[in-house]
C-alpha cells in the first residue's frame, strides 16, 4: 500500500514527501473524527482495534485466537507521535500513532489532563456531495448545489455570458486538478465540466462515493473524496489473513504493556466502527464522572450524508461486558441501547459511555462540601424493583464487582484516578467514613479560592453543625424559612425561597441579587452552576427535584462560577491523589471498596 504521509508537529526534511493538509485529511476522515494531541495521555482499546480489523476484512475474531491475560481491556498510554496518511491509489485516509504504555509509577503521578501542542485543524468552509449516476457519467459534469458553490468557490463574473471560470484544486497528494466552473442550463445551475470526467476516471469514482471541496484561509481550493462502503472483495493470498492481523495487533500491544515499550497502530476512521484511541480526560469523564442506568434516555451523534451530523435518540437497555470471557471489566461498548427510529438497524446495538450524551446527567465536578451521596448509584431506581437481572448486573458491573479481581483488574493503577473509581462504592459504606478525609479535602479546596475568606469561615461553621441537626428533614423549623445563599467573593445573603413559584424565578432573583443577571438561567452556555444542600447534608443540582420538594428540603444554596468549578476540580484532584496514595500504601491497594468517596453533585 502506497502512502502519502503527514506528521503533526514534525518538520518535513528535504527529500521527504510533502505533508498532507490537516484540514483536508479531517474533512475526508469525517466530521466526528478528531485525532488526539501529541504528548497527551490516551486510552487504547485493543477490542476496538480488533473491530477495525474485522470491519476491514469482513471477518470476526475466531475463538481459537489466543488470549493475552497480560493485556488489559484499556491501556493508558503516552501518545508520542501521530502521522496522517492517504493511500495513493484509493485516497483512503489513515492515522499512524506511536503509543507507550505508562508504568504503574507514572500512573500514580498526579496528572491533570491538559492539551499539549497545536490541535488538529478542522475544516470550516467546505461542502460535501454524494455523487449521482449523472455526476459520474463520462459525458456529464458535476452539478454543484447553488449555496455550496457560492460558499466555497470564488465568485463568478455574472457580466459574462455565460458566467464561467477555471478552478484549480489540490488533492491529498498535492496533485492539481483543473475544472471549468460554469453557470448555465434551464433552470440555471452551477456545473463543473471540462476536467471533471478526467478526475472521475482517474479516481475510479462511482455513484455513492462523495466528493468534498474546501476553501481554506490561504484562498486555496482543496479537493478530497470519500468512498462508499462496499462489500469486501476476496483478499489476495499475499495479504495477511484476518486471524494473523488479530494475533499481530494483540501480541504487539501485550508485549508493549508488559515491557512499557512503544508500539505503533494504524487507525482507519472510515472503516473503524468507533475510535479506539481516545484522550484520557474524555475516558475518565465518561467512565467515572457519568451516571447511567437501565431505562435512561440518551442521544448520540452520527455522521449522515453530505458530511452533516445528526443526533439520534435512544434508551439504555443494559450495562455489562461485551465479551466477559476475553475482556472482563472493559468499558468498550459496555452499554446496550435501543434506538427510537426505524433506522435503528443501521446503528450499533452497543455503544461506549464516551460516545453518548445521557439526557439527565450533570458533570460531577468535585464539590466544596464534605457530603455523602444522596441516592444509590443509579438515578432510575425503578429499574431494580422489577427484579431484572440485567439491571442488577449492570450496577454490579459498574462497581467492578464482576470477576475475581473487580476494580483491581481494571488498568487503572493511577491513584490519581481512584477517587473517581471510588464513586462506585455503595452509599451505605460512605456514611461511616466521612469526616477525616473530607475535612482535609475541604481545607485544601478552600485554600486558594480567590477572595473567599468569608466563604471559608461560613462553610467551616456549617461543617461543624451536629449531624442530628442535619437529619431532621421531616420537621419544619421556622428558622429555616430564610435560606442562605453563598457565592465566592461575596457576603452571604438570606432569602425566603417559599415566596417564589418556580426555579426560573429563583434564578432570576439570584442573578439580580449578586449582579450576575442572565448567567444563571442557562448554565450550559454561561458555565455558572447552582447547587444546593438539603437538610440531610447532601449536594444536589438545583432543578433536579420538583419545586415543592426543593422548597421543603433546601438548607442553603451555593453559586459556582466557571472559575470556581475549574479551581476546585484542580485543587481537589491533587488533594485526593495525595490522600488516596497514603490510603492505598497502607492497604497495599487491595481494599479499594473501603475508600471513602468524595461527595458529588447529583444528577
Amino acid at each position: 500500500m502506497k502512502l502519502s504521509t503527514s506528521g503533526m508537529g514534525q518538520q518535513v526534511h528535504e527529500g521527504e514527501k510533502k505533508c498532507l493538509n490537516s484540514e483536508l485529511w479531517h474533512a475526508c476522515a469525517g466530521p466526528l473524527v478528531s485525532l488526539p494531541t501529541i504528548g497527551s495521555r490516551v486510552v487504547y482499546f485493543p477490542q476496538g482495534h480488533s473491530e477495525q480489523v474485522a470491519a476491514t476484512t469482513n471477518k470476526e475474531v475466531d475463538a481459537h485466537i489466543p488470549n493475552y491475560p497480560s493485556l488489559p481491556p484499556q491501556l493508558i498510554c503516552q501518545l508520542h507521535n501521530v502521522t496522517m496518511h492517504a493511500d495513493v491509489e484509493t485516497d483512503e485516509v489513515y492515522a499512524q500513532m506511536t503509543l507507550q504504555p505508562l508504568t504503574p509509577q507514572e500512573q500514580k503521578d498526579t496528572y491533570l489532563p491538559v492539551e499539549l501542542g497545536t490541535p488538529s485543524r478542522q475544516p470550516t468552509n467546505y461542502f460535501c456531495k454524494t455523487l449521482t449516476a449523472s455526476d459520474t457519467s463520462t459525458h456529464g459534469g458535476f452539478s454543484v448545489p447553488r449555496r455550496a458553490a457560492e460558499k466555497v468557490f470564488p465568485p463568478l463574473d455574472f457580466s459574462q455570458t455565460p458566467p464561467a471560470q477555471e478552478l484549480i484544486a489540490r488533492d491529498l497528494h498535492d496533485v492539481e486538478w483543473k475544472f471549468r466552473h460554469i453557470f448555465r442550463g434551464q433552470p440555471k445551475r452551477h456545473l463543473l465540466t471540462t476536467g471533471w470526467s478526467v478526475f472521475v476516471s482517474a479516481k475510479r469514482l462511482v455513484a455513492g462515493d462523495s466528493v468534498l471541496f474546501i476553501w481554506n484561509e490561504k484562498n486555496q481550493l482543496l479537493l478530497g473524496i470519500r468512498r462508499a462502503t462496499r462489500p469486501q472483495t476476496v483478499m489476495p493470498s499475499s495479504v495477511l489473513s484476518s486471524d494473523s492481523m488479530h494475533i499481530g495487533l494483540l501480541a504487539a500491544a501485550a508485549h508493549a504493556a508488559s515491557t512499557n515499550s512503544c508500539f505503533t497502530i494504524f487507525y482507519n476512521p472510515r472503516a473503524s466502527p468507533s475510535e479506539f484511541v481516545i484522550p484520557l480526560s474524555k475516558y475518565v469523564k465518561a467512565a467515572y464522572h457519568t451516571r447511567v442506568s437501565v431505562g435512561m434516555r440518551f442521544r448520540m451523534l452520527f455522521e449522515t450524508e453530505e458530511s452533516s451530523v445528526r443526533r439520534y435518540m435512544g434508551t439504555i437497555t443494559g450495562i455489562g461486558d461485551l465479551d466477559p470471557v476475553r475482556w472482563p471489566n472493559s468499558h468498550w461498548r459496555s452499554v446496550k441501547v435501543g434506538w427510537d427510529e426505524s433506522t435503528a438497524g443501521e446503528r450499533q446495538p452497543r455503544v461506549s459511555l464516551w460516545e453518548i450524551e445521557p439526557l439527565t446527567t450533570f458533570p460531577m465536578y468535585p464539590s466544596l462540601f464534605p457530603l455523602r451521596l444522596k441516592r444509590p448509584w443509579y438515578s432510575g431506581g425503578s429499574s431494580f424493583q422489577d427484579g431484572s437481572n440485567e439491571a442488577i448486573n449492570g450496577m454490579t458491573w459498574m462497581r467492578g464487582e464482576t470477576g475475581e479481581q473487580g476494580l483491581n483488574s481494571m488498568n487503572f493503577q493511577s491513584v490519581g484516578m481512584f477517587p473517581w473509581m471510588q464513586q462506585r462504592v455503595d452509599p451505605t459504606v460512605l456514611r461511616n467514613d466521612l469526616n477525616q478525609q473530607y475535612q482535609a479535602i475541604l481545607a485544601a479546596g478552600l485554600q486558594n479560592c480567590g477572595s473567599g475568606d468569608l466563604l471559608k469561615e461560613q462553610l467551616m461553621q456549617f461543617q461543624q453543625q451536629p449531624v442530628h441537626y442535619l437529619q431532621h428533614s421531616g420537621s419544619h423549623n421556622p428558622m429555616l424559612q430564610q435560606q442562605q445563599v453563598y457565592k465566592a467573593g461575596s457576603v452571604g445573603r438570606s432569602l425566603d425561597i417559599a415566596r417564589f413559584n418556580s426555579y426560573q424565578e429563583l434564578r432570576q432573583e439570584l442573578g439580580q441579587m449578586f449582579g450576575i443577571e442572565g448567567l444563571l438561567e442557562d448554565p450550559k452556555r454561561s458555565g455558572w452552576q447552582l447547587v444546593f444542600v438539603d437538610r440531610e447534608n447532601d449536594v444536589l443540582l438545583l432543578g433536579d427535584d420538583p419545586w415543592e420538594a426543593f422548597v421543603n428540603n433546601v438548607w442553603y444554596i451555593k453559586i459556582l462560577s466557571p472559575e470556581d468549578v475549574q479551581k476546585l476540580g484542580e485543587q481537589e484532584a491533587r488533594s485526593l491523589s495525595r490522600s488516596a496514595t497514603e490510603r492505598i500504601n497502607d492497604t497495599d491497594g487491595h481494599d479499594l471498596v473501603g475508600l471513602p468517596s468524595i461527595g458529588s453533585l447529583e444528577y
